[in-house]
């Protein structure tokens, strides 16, 4: 055998190892970890036990789980956007070897994710309920309360997420495929960090927010890895190319888990002396490996991918890849184990405050003091991921603009203040007055709604931000799939062309009110942290697609003429009052289980407020209407105006030519009716 073939042979046959060094490195550290915090130690006596199977198995089951979700992730990542291959509609639906090969390992490591989460569903139930495995009434206690309870109903969610994705996955193959199982597979790992109540403790939704946004960052970084090890082999001449595309997320990741992680600590910690607790030394190891992962990507993106480039000249097999790579993974493995342990392990705060109010139980804040007219502007209260979210669309929308100066290229100065603007007002909206009174007080979250749903799209659709991207984005000559592909084939695909039609945009920014004020959505929406991030994104959303039918300027299905959009908008004006009518005459308090248990002493009729709200939808909400009116009404005006002056040249051209033979025409006319008749 040639040495390059057997390089390659025993490349492949370590692969595997790699995973399960990693897997083992993993499990090692979690039970290591687990004794020395005393996570998986009999509870005090008279407390019940589930037993010291359920202790133990239960971090082993979740390193597992969640090395496999991470790999799923990881593969179908890398099958959707990094392997190169095919990007025309008639060829990616053609099985290619490489991205094959990714969509087995998806395949696999799924279903393990899937299995190792309905083991955890069963040990987390019995761990919560303090029954053993073998007790007579656990199976029916299982089939009464795994809904009910939030924490076995998100692990349930996940793990069906999980068995959609494996049974998908093995059957597809083409791009498209892999990039709507990798959006799910994201949403059935971070909804593992969005889970339950809003608690007692203030610092509640920081917390989960960091989780959240942790989950995401580790399962990317360490997925892709693995699915790089892995797909070493299939790879072949693509795996530099790969690992560069990989970097760059990699690198994303890698700031993105340090932030969470920090703001994840400073909620569990208030002294310094809490470092030295058991919790505090497993968060000190956690960063150590976090240090040592750190170096390790500095490296990669150093070293060891021009060695790869070098190597595939040299048509070797990118052993130097291969030799970091599987030391990053068992280090990342022993993260993971750490991890698990953590979340067993009570922290030095605890998460929950004893004897919390109704507003501080409901929402997980403290009841506000009353407002006044200064609490427009002075009162804040800071919430980091919306916060980050505005942040990070401002930064990379000023990079797209500085990317075209360089070049040469002018971009309008009102459109990029338009879109500063927006998230700006978006910032003010979540993080000031409405943010922290819409919580507690109807009038006050009509107003949020207004602002999110009317006021902050229109600013956002005149920033023109996908007319931006695509102008700024390098366009990808490797075959592989970045953000400037994905935003093209999200501007010419057939989902578009439904939402961006404007009746179904119209009905869909009308009819989301009806469901969302008149069902347990808004209930959810009040207590649950879950339920508000979803909340403002659908606002969002359904607000931004509405503006963007009537007045966007973004490539998109073609526009319906201005008096059609006009049709539309009073259309939707018409309703929308209905709607604000309907809450001012409205006799029965919406969410009552949240606006009557909460009892504000600032609001002595929570019916009189509500209907306080439903004068602003109706008032207020339709001052955005007008300004929609008037946009639509202007870029009338610029149409008939740019029509006029093209036909001006037109006639330019050749010599008014139309009009020469309209007059013809009419001399022929005339003629004809001059003949003498019999």
């Amino acid at each position: 055998m040639p040495s390059a073939a057997r390089d390659v042979a025993v490349g492949r046959s370590v692969l595997p190892w790699a995973v399960a060094l990693a897997v083992v490195a993993g499990l090692a550290a979690s039970v290591l970890a687990a004794v020395f915090s005393g996570a998986v130690a009999a509870p005090p006596a008279g407390l019940t036990d589930a037993g010291p199977v359920v202790r133990w198995a239960l971090p082993l089951v979740r390193v597992v789980h969640d090395v496999a979700a991470a790999l799923t992730v990881g593969a179908l990542l890398l099958a959707a956007t990094m392997i190169p291959g095919p990007t025309r509609a008639a060829s990616a639906a053609l099985e290619e070897p490489r991205r094959a090969a990714a969509f087995r390992v998806a395949t696999a490591a799924a279903f393990v994710w899937a299995s190792a989460g309905a083991v955890g569903v069963v040990f987390t139930f019995a761990d919560a309920a303090g029954l053993p495995l073998d007790h007579p009434a656990f199976a029916a206690e299982l089939l009464r309360s795994v809904w009910s309870i939030d924490t076995l109903r998100v692990e349930l969610i996940s793990t069906m997420a999980a068995f959609i994705v494996a049974s998908f996955a093995s059957l597809g193959r083409a791009r498209s495929v892999a990039v709507a199982l990798v959006v799910l597979a994201v949403l059935g790992v971070v909804v593992l960090g969005l889970t339950g109540h809003a608690g007692g403790s203030a610092d509640h939704e920081t917390a989960v927010n960091a989780l959240a946004v942790h989950l995401l960052s580790a399962t990317l970084w360490t997925g892709g890895l693995l699915a790089l090890i892995l797909l070493r082999g299939a790879l072949g001449d693509a795996l530099a190319v790969v690992a560069r595309r990989y970097s760059s997320v990699a690198l994303w990741a890698f700031v993105a888990l340090g932030v969470s992680g920090v703001m994840a600590a400073s909620t569990r910690f208030a002294r310094v002396e809490d470092l030295t607790s058991p919790y505090g030394v497993l968060v000190l190891l956690k960063a150590g490996a976090f240090i040592v992962l750190g170096f390790a990507g500095w490296w990669h993106r150093r070293v060891t991918i021009h060695a790869l480039e070098r190597e595939r000249a040299e048509s070797r097999p990118g052993w130097a890849f291969l030799r970091l790579a599987i030391g990053e993974i068992v280090v990342m493995g022993v993260a993971f184990g750490l991890a698990t342990a953590l979340a067993r392990t009570q922290p030095p705060v605890p998460e929950t405050v004893a004897n919390p109010s109704a507003a501080l139980a409901l929402t997980g804040f403290p009841e506000p003091p009353s407002p006044t007219a200064l609490s427009w502007v002075t009162a804040w209260r800071v919430e980091w991921l919306f916060l980050a979210t505005a942040l990070l669309a401002i930064g990379l929308y000023v990079a797209g603009v500085v990317r075209l100066a360089r070049r040469g290229d002018r971009w309008p100065v009102l459109r990029t203040v338009s879109w500063v603007a927006g998230w700006l007002v978006f910032i003010w909206a979540t993080n000031g007055a409405l943010g922290i009174y819409g919580r507690v007080a109807f009038s006050w979250h009509m107003t949020l709604h207004m602002v999110e749903a009317m006021v902050v799209p229109i600013f956002l659709v005149l920033g023109a931000p996908v007319t931006l991207a695509l102008r700024s984005l390098r366009a990808r000559l490797d075959g592989t799939l970045g953000p400037r592909e994905l935003l093209l084939g999200l501007v010419h695909s057939p989902y578009l062309k439904v939402v961006g039609n404007p009746i179904f945009a119209a009905a869909f920014f009308f009819m989301s009110l009806v469901v969302f004020y008149w069902t347990d959505l808004f209930y959810l929406a009040l207590t649950t942290h879950t339920g508000h991030l979803i909340m403002t994104a659908h606002f969002l959303i359904a607000g931004y697609l509405f503006a963007w039918v009537l007045v966007g300027s973004d490539p998109g299905p073609a526009k319906w003429s201005p008096a059609l959009r006009l049709i539309v908008l009073f259309a939707t004006i018409a309703f929308h009052a209905f709607f604000g009518v309907a809450m001012i005459s409205g006799t029965a308090v919406l969410a009552p289980d949240f606006f009557t248990a909460i009892d504000l002493s600032w609001v002595d009729d929570p019916l009189a407020d509500q209907r306080n709200g439903g004068a602003v939808a109706w008032a207020i909400g339709e001052l955005p209407s007008l300004a929609l009116a008037l946009l639509v009404a202007v870029q009338w005006s610029r149409t008939d105006k740019a029509e006029g002056r093209r036909r001006d040249r037109h006639a330019d051209r050749d010599g008014d030519a139309e009009l020469t033979a309209y007059n013809e025409h009419l001399a022929r006319l005339a003629r004809h009716d001059e003949r003498p008749r019999p």
